[in-house]
């Protein structure tokens, strides 16, 4: 029996309601709402990921086609994360894109040295989040060849 966890096709990792629930809004304006997870900080995302404690029913080889998440969060923050998902064999080809309100050069070097594929900073009009939603759909999920 296919467990539903395993068709997920986008991970979003976000502490804040008001962040996720935006985000989300956009995503299903753009039709991508159905196949979407929101976990609420870096220890779940890692979880989840890694088929660990609560998820670990998920088979861990089905991949979700993006990751996006946010840096600031508590428990684990968002370059652990994806310093753990990069430091895998198995998660590393998995797309990350970084949605946050940091403009700070640290947190983008580190992001790209990590390996991040794309760093975005959280515009703060619906209008304008919602049409970054809409590029990032475009390019990541349709346009972009990803290793399956």
């Amino acid at each position: 029996m296919e467990n539903a966890m395993d068709n997920i096709e986008i991970i979003l990792v976000e502490d804040s309601i008001e962040d996720a629930t935006l985000i989300m809004r956009s995503l299903k304006k753009n039709n991508l709402g159905n196949n979407v997870i929101h976990l609420k900080n870096g220890s779940e995302a890692l979880d989840f990921i890694f088929a660990r404690d609560e998820y670990s029913t998920r088979n861990i080889e089905d991949k979700p086609k993006l990751i996006l998440l946010d840096l600031k969060m508590p428990k684990v923050d968002g370059l652990q994360v994806l310093r753990e998902i990069k430091a895998d064999s198995r998660t590393k080809t998995i797309p990350v894109i970084i949605m946050t309100s940091s403009r700070e050069d640290r947190d983008l070097i580190e992001s790209y040295t990590l390996g991040v594929n794309s760093y975005v900073v959280k515009p703060v009009s619906f209008e304008n989040f919602a049409q970054a939603v809409a590029e990032l759909r475009m390019y990541w999920l349709m346009v972009n060849q990803s290793p399956k």
